[in-house]
């Protein structure tokens, strides 16, 4: 052995280790100094005896180098100490990934102070996520310190170190008591992992604007499918493209403006062209072309579905060729390259832009062929496969089956990987058709077609927004029978006739005379006689000789939401009815008051089973008149799970916002403080709902809660200010409900 005397100042008897120690120090030498050297070798020994087997010995004597030789040497002392803090914490498992992953994390950081700062960051959530047994010497291990470890070289690709440690500190927070889930998330596992990661990151996200995206597709395109978002940061060796199949329309999950066209335009350019194929293209036997001839029919049938949607929508035309490369032909006279990818992005270039001129007489050729077939009205998928296949005969050279390929400005990175274009024979009859799948699950039936909304949830320990963190899914609420609401409202009829003198009150008096109607309530003299002169005349009689009536000085739209939550299903106190049940009655007349007024008004009701299902049910919305199938839905109302408030008030938002009206009201009833099975803290919820007033007041709209439990002084006055009123006698809800709408709008 050439380093026999270091050998046995190492004490080591691992047979794997003896093989590679001469390479090692051979390669430690080129990169310490003789000093370091001595460190090196002391500090390999304590990893060796640390009992923990060969390999995290293996990774010291690989890494510790290269830590060494980029941020210098008393970088090993931070190694040492590191290693000896997780021994002591009993965090085996994660000593492996530390040594592992300290090379890539040197390089990144590329400062000793940095590394420092790293180690402390890695220590703390160590302690943080630690634990040990009461009254007992025995430690619990961190269960997500590990996974952090070992993905810390692609966090540092894509955060600072700033942003690092805020993406650790959610994953502390958020699941310091559920070991598993930890896990996930500092292992990029988990959706909450992603959210934080993009938060810390700059660009548009996928999740932030499936909606728009879904109305464009829908609009557009008369199409509609899921959105998959899946990452580009952690493909190092082949960056994945946007596709679609069974499970719908995968896109990444961030995008960045690029060569002038914003990302929100990108992702609408990448749905073009696949709706564009979703809707044009047909599917071919792949069984019997050459790898070749795919990728030409591939480019191809991307050309035909590129100018059929440049031909229903011309404005395309600009943003395809600002996404488009452009190629330069000077390439095609490369000596032992493969151009056959250059070749079809010139041939794709010429097709698509009228101004690329196209020297090439082969590749113009086919140009003029291609233009001929789109012209005659008969395109389709097979000729564009035969059209390609020629193409890659007449073009053919020797030099394309080489090992060096051109690829620079070649891929068209809006196209998809038109996976979809091919079939294998001899697949079974159960194989699915791509992106034709039916989806019969019970989220799908329960939205009616309508996207998941994702909301953010305030985390008042930090200060910050969760991100994405609540799923709400909406749907019409069930139907029941509508002459129960009927009933209740003729078991109210003394206090509606009371009531109604004070609604009358509330009524708009100033009426506007509006001139110049075609239809209208009465005859505009003036515009009625100058019109018969007209005609008289031989002139065109204006037709506008009517006049119609508004009333003026209320602009009022109200939404009420119900918490529909489990505990509605008790008994109210002294009373022979459960607080649904006088709900139920409350909301009928409620509802009967506000169509007395004429205020546009919608209902909704709310509850939730964790984060991960917050259902949000429309009873009445604001285009629907107060009818039978609006009773029929009240009448159905029934109770279940939890109340995750804030996240049900930002949706109604969302429909509230929307009204034109000068003044918008939430009245939000309820029977308990806002909770949930998946919260241990008492006061998130309580906090989130506050943070959502203060949002829904940022944006013009006024809460004010009506709440039914006796002990909610509490925390009532957290949530809404003096915007509350708490009803103790629930007997007498039918009465208190009305009362409070008129004394909130009169």
């Amino acid at each position: 052995m050439q380093f026999e005397s270091e050998w046995q100042r190492l004490g080591c008897r691992f047979a794997r280790v003896e093989r590679v120690f001469d390479a090692r120090m051979i390669e430690a030498g080129r990169l310490l100094s003789a000093d370091g050297l001595h460190a090196y070798i002391e500090h390999a020994r304590f990893i060796g005896k640390m009992g923990r087997g060969e390999e995290p010995l293996l990774a010291y004597l690989e890494q510790a180098p290269l830590v060494a030789s980029g941020l210098g040497e008393a970088a090993l002392i931070d190694l040492r100490e590191f290693a000896h803090d997780i021994a002591v914490h009993a965090n085996f498992d994660a000593l492996l990934p530390f040594l592992q992953s300290s090379g890539a994390v040197a390089r990144r950081l590329q400062s000793h102070e940095e590394f420092t700062q790293y180690i402390e960051l890695m220590r703390e959530m160590m302690l943080r996520t630690s634990a040990s047994l009461h009254g007992q010497q025995i430690s619990i291990p961190s269960p997500g310190l590990p996974a952090l470890l070992g993905q810390s070289p692609r966090l540092l690709a894509n955060l600072s170190l700033e942003g690092l440690g805020n993406w650790v500190e959610y994953g502390i927070h958020a699941y310091k008591k559920h070991p598993d889930r930890q896990e996930d998330y500092f292992a990029l596992q988990s959706a909450d992992a992603h959210a934080v990661l993009h938060r810390e990151r700059h660009g548009t996200l996928l999740v932030d604007h499936e909606r728009r995206l879904d109305c464009y597709l829908r609009a557009l395109w008369g199409d509609h499918d899921d959105f998959v978002p899946y990452s580009l940061a952690f493909d190092v060796l082949r960056k994945p493209i946007p596709y679609y199949d069974a499970l719908g329309i995968h896109l990444p999950d961030v995008y960045e403006a690029d060569r002038g066209v914003a990302a929100i335009d990108r992702y609408r350019i990448a749905l073009a062209h696949m709706a564009a194929h979703r809707r044009w293209s047909g599917q071919l036997p792949g069984d019997n072309q050459s790898p070749f001839q795919r990728i030409a029919i591939e480019v191809f049938e991307d050309c035909r579905v590129d100018h059929l949607a440049i031909r229903l929508y011309p404005g395309l035309r600009r943003l395809f060729l600002a996404l488009h490369p452009l190629p330069d032909e000077k390439d095609l006279k490369q000596q032992g390259v493969s151009l056959v990818y250059l070749r079809l992005a010139i041939f794709s270039r010429a097709v698509l832009d009228p101004e690329y001129a196209c020297e090439n007489k082969a590749i113009r050729e086919f140009v003029d062929r291609f233009r001929g077939a789109m012209q005659d009205g008969e395109s389709s998928t097979a000729r564009m496969a035969a059209l390609a296949v020629d193409f890659m005969l007449r073009t053919h050279q020797q030099s394309d089956t080489s090992a060096t390929i051109h690829l620079n400005h070649v891929q068209a990175d809006y196209r998809d990987d038109n996976r979809h274009l091919w079939f294998h024979l001899g697949t079974g009859d159960e194989q699915e058709m791509p992106g034709k799948a039916v989806r019969s699950s019970q989220q799908g039936e329960e939205q009616g077609g309508l996207p998941l909304r994702h909301y953010h949830e305030w985390d008042y320990n930090h200060q910050h927004y969760r991100p994405d963190w609540v799923s709400v899914y909406e749907a019409i609420h069930p139907s029941g029978d509508a002459s129960a609401i009927d009933d209740l409202l003729n078991k109210h009829k003394g206090l509606a006739r009371r009531l109604k003198h004070l609604l009358e009150s509330l009524k708009p008096q100033d009426r506007v005379r509006i001139r110049y109607q075609e239809e209208g309530s009465e005859l505009d003299l003036d515009v009625a006689i100058r019109s018969l002169i007209d005609f008289k005349g031989g002139a065109a009689p204006d037709p506008r000789i009517n006049i119609s009536h508004r009333t003026d000085g209320r602009h009022i739209a109200v939404l009420l939401l119900l918490d529909l939550s489990q505990s509605l299903s008790e008994h109210a106190e002294g009373c022979n009815q459960t607080i649904l049940e006088l709900s139920q009655e409350a909301v009928s007349l409620l509802a009967w008051a506000i169509e007395q007024v004429g205020d546009p008004f919608a209902i909704a009701g709310f509850h939730s089973d964790t984060r991960h299902d917050v259902r949000y049910h429309h009873i009445k919305g604001f285009s629907e008149a107060w009818d039978d199938t609006v009773k029929s839905r009240l009448a159905a109302m029934d109770a279940a799970y939890s109340t995750r408030m804030g996240a049900a008030m930002r949706h109604a938002s969302h429909y509230l916002k929307a009204q034109s009206t000068e003044k918008k009201l939430m009245l939000i009833l309820t029977d308990g403080e806002p909770s949930d099975i998946d919260e241990d803290d008492d006061q998130l919820l309580i906090r989130d709902a506050r943070q959502a007033v203060k949002e829904l007041d940022r944006d013009g709209i006024y809460t004010y809660c009506i709440n039914l439990d006796a002990k909610a002084d509490e925390y009532v006055a957290d949530i809404f200010g003096r915007q509350y009123t708490i009803v103790d006698h629930l007997d007498r809800l039918p009465e208190r409900l009305p009362e409070l709408f008129i004394s909130l709008t009169k």
